[in-house]
């Protein structure tokens, strides 16, 4: 199993170009499964998330290939409805393929999806919003078999009581091939629903209100196939910019999505870093001790605080002057990481969904085991502003969101190697 050996003490400073999101990725090349046509998909990462959603429609007989980071996948064959629990086991949002292919085929068979330990993730809402358009679901032995008795789902009106992500992305693949109109209200914000939403439209779909609460999809008979370039990945700049400001240095982020980032910037300036951002890029300074946040930090669905940047901010935050306070709103145990914190000299209290971080002169290296894909890299955070040497195990969490992590902390001046 590799690891992350990591000396940190060091101001880190450089330009980074930000790579393509893995949360536009995965949804979209499900969503290719519903185009007849070969679909180019431009600035794909490079991650086992992406190679095991390539596994997947591979799986059902879908021809995907790779080259650098352009993904050519061609859905005009489906010989197999039927995932396999151990391929959809590997990626947490994985039920996406249900939507697609029961948008493409009528037919799936699925299982509870796998991926990081964020406590559960409860489908009801993807299962309920399937039933309104017509879908029969029987569910056993982890097992979920889906079926439309007519062959083509129907439009609904369906309001989420949680405005879900994957929920709403799963709505969105049945809906835009099946009879009729779909009404979904509460519908998730997140700038990955609009890019999904930019793909589909560039295959013929027919979908209005992305990036509100209210979506409407009128579903067309088939799509064609497309070219597309993925939008960049607004939590790896979070990671990327909290590393900088915790170690003290200066970074260019170039290929950065800026709007849809300020939510996270709005936080992170508190810190009294300077942060600049212009057309596609992103500079930021971080000088002296970083200041704490005052006002307590509510993660929210977008346009809130994001739930994934929870945990890179919180590793700034370590040794900043003064107390910050963060509060939970999305997920279950997405405080895994801070015992790796603590173990590093972090003075951190967490009381359910609440942790208060008391700023530390400074942290020590230590030997961690990376939790999951955020924690991981908000151990890496950690560990870059350490004094002495971290080791990070279990870094196969990190290679799910993060493309060629280390050649980028080297690039900025961190020592890091993988053993």
């Amino acid at each position: 199993m590799q690891k992350f050996i990591i000396n940190g003490g060091k101001r880190l400073r450089g330009e980074l170009s930000l790579q393509g999101s893995k949360n536009s990725a995965l949804p979209i090349m499900a969503a290719s499964l519903l185009c007849k046509g070969e679909c180019i998909l431009r600035n794909c990462p490079k991650l086992t998330d992406v190679y095991s959603a390539a596994r997947i429609l591979n799986c059902v007989g879908c021809r995907c290939n790779f080259s650098e980071n352009t993904a050519v996948i061609d859905s005009s064959v489906i010989s197999e409805t039927a995932v396999s629990e151990e391929l959809m086991r590997e990626m947490r949002s994985s039920i996406i393929f249900m939507g697609a292919m029961l948008g493409s085929a009528g037919e799936c068979t699925v299982s509870i999806p796998g991926g990081c330990e964020l406590g559960p993730r409860p489908i009801d809402m993807h299962l309920a919003a399937m039933r309104k358009m017509g879908v029969d679901i029987k569910e056993g032995s982890g097992r979920i078999v889906c079926k439309v008795a007519s062959g083509k789902a129907h439009g609904a009106k369906i309001s989420l009581s949680f405005p879900s992500v994957g929920a709403t992305e799963n709505i969105i693949l049945c809906a835009v091939t099946a009879d009729g109109e779909t009404i979904i209200n509460n519908a998730a914000r997140e700038p990955e629903i609009c890019d999904l939403c930019g793909f589909l439209r560039s295959c013929g779909a027919e979908i209005s209100g992305d990036g509100e609460s209210r979506i409407i999809i009128n579903g067309k008979e088939k799509l064609h196939g497309c070219e597309y370039s993925i939008m960049p990945d607004r939590i790896v700049a979070a990671t990327y910019l909290s590393m900088i400001a915790a170690s003290g240095g200066e970074i260019i982020l170039r290929n950065a999505c800026v709007p849809e980032t300020e939510p996270f910037i709005s936080v992170l300036e508190q810190t009294g870093c300077s942060i600049y951002a212009g057309e596609n890029k992103i500079f930021l300074r971080s000088g002296a001790r970083l200041k704490a946040i005052r006002d307590r930090i509510r993660t929210m669905p977008h346009p809130g605080f994001p739930t994934d940047a929870q945990s890179v901010l919180m590793a700034a935050l370590l040794t900043a002057d003064g107390t910050s306070v963060f509060e939970e709103n999305i997920f279950d145990c997405r405080y895994r990481h801070v015992d790796a914190f603590i173990k590093m000299g972090a003075d951190i209290q967490v009381l359910g969904k609440v942790a208060v971080i008391k700023g530390v002169p400074s942290l020590y290296g230590a030997s961690v085991e990376s939790t999951d894909l955020r924690g991981g890299a908000a151990m890496a955070i950690a560990a870059l502003a350490a004094d002495g040497e971290t080791e990070i195990s279990k870094i196969s969490h990190i290679d799910r969101g993060y493309e060629k992590f280390e050649d980028a902390v080297r690039a900025l001046g961190g020592d890091i190697r993988r053993v």
